[in-house]
């Protein structure tokens, strides 16, 4: 009988919200079960009130990465897991993995070590990212799964989002995400900051979301939109999250936010520029939107450069604020 069960993603932010429902499935499996998972530390907030997961362990993988690892592979052997199921196919997790000694290793068949799973699949394509982690469940079932992403901001982020945006109480919220960890994947900032000025001049309220990073970008986007919430830097990931519920819509690159207004069921319009859909990470509500511009050299890498390749960065700079406003005017009511 299975009783421990660890679910492992150390990858960015985005792709720990799209293990949700994944954790949601394997409960569902084996609702008896002790279910954690492992993931870096500065995604370790979105797990947290996370009603199908016993604990939230974190593993800086970076720092001083030998004596790191060496010292994980301790602390999970001693909880003394059946099985391991993983998404993240890179080598160090597959030896992190096997080393453990977990008897089930499941993980698909792609990386540079997945010989060291017990069981394993073919990655799939063409479908979301989040219907690919499912598609490992299949080693176990033929159960189908819900693949709606999922975070539980508590009552008190949620009181904290209400209290940060009562002076945009009375308008209805759009949210904007300007940052991303990828330079090329962000739509000049100088184009959110004339939608923000339109939009502010239509009614509408801005609600700018990100991370202390982001806060330069977010300061001068609120330069032509005066009234807008800065947030960028002033919460925590499930009180953005919360922030967001309120929203009627994101707008924002490919990125984490992305995934946190999906995970909220906000609506979202996506820029997606060096990246495109099919990889797996677009926005998948019933009424979201993605600009993207057809170009020769796209994509131009899994994740987007730091930097053009070609020194142009076209992909973006074409995607004109002028059709995000007549979208957003047209859809958004």
């Amino acid at each position: 009988m299975t009783k421990r069960i660890l679910i492992i993603q150390t990858a960015f932010i985005g792709d720990v919200i799209l293990i949700t429902p994944l954790i949601r499935a394997t409960k569902e499996l084996y609702p008896e079960a002790r279910i954690d998972a492992l993931v870096v530390p500065a995604a370790a907030k979105l797990l947290q009130n996370n009603p199908y997961l016993n604990e939230v362990i974190t593993y800086s993988k970076r720092d001083k990465a030998l004596l790191t690892m060496g010292r994980m592979i301790r602390n999970i052997k001693a909880r003394g897991y059946d099985m391991v199921i993983s998404p993240h196919s890179s080598g160090r997790t597959h030896l992190l993995m096997y080393l453990s000694r977990i008897p089930i290793r499941i993980g698909f068949d792609r990386g540079t070590m997945p010989f060291l799973l017990a069981a394993k699949t073919p990655h799939p394509r063409g479908i979301h990212k989040s219907k690919k982690n499912l598609a490992l469940l299949r080693l176990l079932t033929e159960q189908t799964f819900d693949h709606q992403t999922e975070l539980f901001p508590s009552e008190e982020d949620k009181a904290q989002a209400k209290k940060l945006l009562a002076p945009l109480a009375d308008h209805m919220l759009i949210a904007m995400a300007p940052g991303s960890v990828w330079a090329t994947k962000c739509w000049p900032v100088e184009h959110y900051s004339e939608l923000a000025k339109a939009l502010s001049q239509k009614g509408y309220g801005i609600v700018l979301i990100g991370g202390k990073e982001d806060r330069p970008k977010c300061d001068i986007i609120r330069q032509s939109s005066p009234d807008a919430i800065n947030l960028a830097g002033k919460t925590n990931l499930l009180e953005s999250a919360a922030a967001i519920a309120n929203c009627r819509l994101m707008v924002c690159n490919d990125s984490g936010a992305l995934h946190i207004a999906n995970a909220m069921q906000t609506r979202v319009i996506a820029f997606f520029g060096p990246t495109v859909q099919s990889l797996g990470y677009f926005p998948f509500g019933p009424h979201d939107k993605v600009f993207e511009t057809a170009l020769d050299c796209r994509p131009c890498s899994s994740h987007g450069p730091q930097k053009c390749p070609l020194k142009h960065h076209n992909c973006m700079k074409q995607l004109k604020e002028e059709a995000v406003l007549s979208y957003i005017l047209e859809h958004i009511s």
